[in-house]
């Protein structure tokens, strides 16, 4: 049986993110990843013909897959090739300075982890690119070859937060050294595995998720991307309008959660002294903590496990 784009890309949370939206049939809502489709398609129904759906994405593939799920909303539709950190610019264009509505779900969709060609799975025999928006330069296999043991411990640390990433990265290193380029995921994926002591490849899922999740956040800029984007969304948005971010890492979440807390007009002056700073609140949390999926979501879509959404509404 050949399963479609739509029995692939289950959209995480989606009555949540419904909920946190609140939809107005005539509003104009921006989804800034717009993947396969699976959020825009669930907002879009809760549009009206006045209503418009931005969707924006920097994966051909994707935006293609996307459109064909969408075709029957092309009236109220807008999509766009970019990377979000053009937000505004993008906004722009499109003749809008204000919306009433962001999404931002930050993780890889099903489709673009099953692409072998793509090289994010660990699982599938392929080359290591990595790149989310292949008109770009630096691909993973250029990290995993060019840079040194010291970088790559450093990204493995950082941005996959690896215990081993140190023995990972020498081993990385020597294997090139002695066998030449490393050109394929499972021959990453087997290098990483070898340099992570026996007793404990069997702990926190396959030894080499940390390291591939680490190279896709290196390879993408996707931690400062989000740092860049979350100050042009709250400015985008008109006053009620509402935010809604999905993270998957730990690191993305915190990023959002403490602009989030920065946005909300708390002092920032030192304590026991008169205030200065003059904050002023931009934006009102919705989600005292983030949401996670319930066990039920998790049972039918795994990859949602780890996911967390917060929202917030511009005052």
């Amino acid at each position: 049986m050949v399963l479609s784009v739509v029995d692939l890309h289950l959209p995480v949370m989606e009555k949540e993110v419904l909920n946190y939206l609140d939809c107005r049939p005539d509003g104009v809502y921006v989804d800034a990843t717009l993947g396969d489709g699976g959020h825009a398609e669930a907002i879009l129904k809760n549009l009206s013909g006045e209503g418009r759906l931005i969707g924006i994405d920097w994966d051909a593939d994707a935006l293609e897959r996307a459109q064909s799920r969408l075709k029957d909303y092309a009236d109220r539709l807008i999509l766009v090739r970019a990377d979000y950190t053009g937000m505004e610019e993008i906004l722009r264009k499109a003749g809008y300075s204000r919306v009433n509505g962001i999404l931002i779900d930050l993780g890889a969709s099903t489709l673009q982890l099953m692409a072998a060609e793509r090289g994010f799975s660990f699982h599938h025999e392929g080359g290591l690119d990595m790149r989310m928006d292949r008109r770009r330069s630096l691909t993973a296999e250029d990290i995993i070859n060019r840079y040194t043991a010291e970088q790559l411990t450093e990204i493995f640390f950082r941005f996959g937060e690896e215990r081993w990433s140190r023995r990972i990265a020498e081993n990385i290193v020597r294997e090139r050294d002695r066998k030449g380029a490393i050109e394929s995921s499972r021959e990453l994926a087997e290098i990483v595995k070898n340099a992570i002591p026996a007793r404990y490849r069997r702990q926190g899922g396959h030894p080499a998720r940390r390291v591939f999740q680490a190279l896709r956040l290196e390879v993408n800029r996707e931690l400062e991307n989000i740092t860049e984007v979350l100050p042009q969304a709250a400015e985008s948005l008109a006053r009620g309008g509402r935010l809604i971010i999905i993270a998957y890492h730990s690191l993305e979440d915190r990023l959002v959660k403490e602009f989030f807390r920065g946005k909300t007009g708390r002092c920032s002056c030192p304590p026991n002294l008169p205030c200065i700073c003059g904050q002023q609140a931009d934006l009102k949390i919705l989600t005292g903590k983030a949401v996670k999926p319930g066990q039920k979501e998790i049972n039918s879509n795994p990859r949602a496990r780890s996911a967390r959404l917060r929202a917030a509404e511009k005052l």
